[in-house]
């Protein structure tokens, strides 16, 4: 079975992460979608809350699964006998840092990196983007699945 792991913060899930999702279920046998859980890291939504939208968006991919970790990636790997890891890149800029994990993983374990790059309609989309986006009202929702949209205008929302 081939499997791989596209991992992310996912706060919120974009359609970015879904083509990316979506282009990788049509490639492996299984994709596991893990929220990555940095307690360093403030977040808008909960890991419970993220993984819930996740699971939603992505129901109409059998093949993708959602999980959550904290720790080092490549553990994560190992336990769950996962051989590769997906990445989305958006730019330039996202290639000199990911380059270096993929170097630092596979030498840590042997797990390769698929980079793919972005859809250029999504070239420019980051969580934290649309997130201050929709803080001062802009309109996102060609951003995110209508669901994701809804929370996140009712989370902005609740902290005003």
């Amino acid at each position: 079975m081939r499997r791989a792991v596209y991992p992310g913060s996912y706060d919120p899930v974009t359609n970015g992460h879904l083509d990316v999702i979506g282009r990788s279920a049509s490639l492996f046998d299984e994709v596991v979608v893990a929220v990555l859980i940095n307690k360093n890291k403030r977040t808008l939504f909960t890991v419970d809350e993220r993984m819930d939208m996740l699971r939603m968006v992505t129901e109409q991919w059998p093949n993708v699964r959602v999980d959550a970790w904290h720790g080092l990636l490549v553990d994560y790997c190992r336990e769950h006998e996962i051989g590769v890891i997906v990445k989305g890149l958006r730019a330039v800029s996202d290639f000199d840092y990911e380059l270096q994990m993929a170097q630092m993983n596979l030498q840590l374990s042997g797990v390769e990196t698929l980079f793919m790059p972005t859809n250029p309609i999504y070239s420019f989309l980051a969580s934290s983007l649309v997130k201050e986006v929709a803080t001062y009202g802009g309109d996102v929702s060609s951003l995110l699945p209508p669901l994701v949209e809804q929370r996140l205008v009712q989370r902005l929302a609740e902290q005003r």
